[in-house]
């Protein structure tokens, strides 16, 4: 059982110059949302972030306004926030496996994504995830976010080329 497990923690990077998050959210269970924004929030600003938030219509939506924001915005990094509940159709797989997939793609890509899209299979496990007060999946999704951008900066300017030498 994953509530009395326990778990290492990295401690958040910490940045010589500001950082800029947007939190892109799906709000369709909204009591949820707000609990994992709030746990990004905090997390954020413990780090010294500045962070904006846009709401999308559902969990498919946020990788699409996360790839658009990479091209014309100018963020450090996102924290993709939402809760997807199990019914009774396939479309929980769906969107699980299909918004999940486009923000790992991103990622790939060069997006430093704090995937805190929850996949659950019932509210109860939704409630215990989100609240900032027990799992923070919401603060945890904002530290994963900041540390691919502590590591993007790390290494931005380097190169290995080509393979010729001057």
């Amino acid at each position: 059982m994953a509530s009395v497990e326990t778990h290492y923690t990295l401690p958040l990077p910490s940045f010589d110059k500001p950082v800029k998050l947007l939190i892109v959210v799906a709000p369709y269970y909204k009591d949820i949302a707000d609990n994992l924004i709030a746990g990004a929030r905090a997390t954020g600003a413990a780090a010294g972030a500045e962070v904006d938030m846009i709401e999308v219509p559902g969990a498919l939506e946020v990788p699409s306004a996360i790839a658009l924001a990479e091209r014309l915005a100018d963020y450090d990094g996102y924290v993709a926030l939402g809760c997807v509940i199990r019914g009774e159709t396939t479309h929980y797989d769906t969107v699980c496996n299909d918004s999940s997939r486009a923000l790992s793609l991103l990622g790939l890509q060069g997006a430093c994504i704090g995937n805190g899209i929850l996949t659950v299979e019932n509210r109860a496990q939704a409630e215990v995830r989100a609240d900032p007060a027990g799992q923070n999946k919401g603060g945890g999704a904002a530290a994963a976010a900041l540390h691919l951008v502590a590591l993007s900066r790390k290494w931005a300017g380097s190169s290995k080329g080509i393979g010729f030498r001057a």
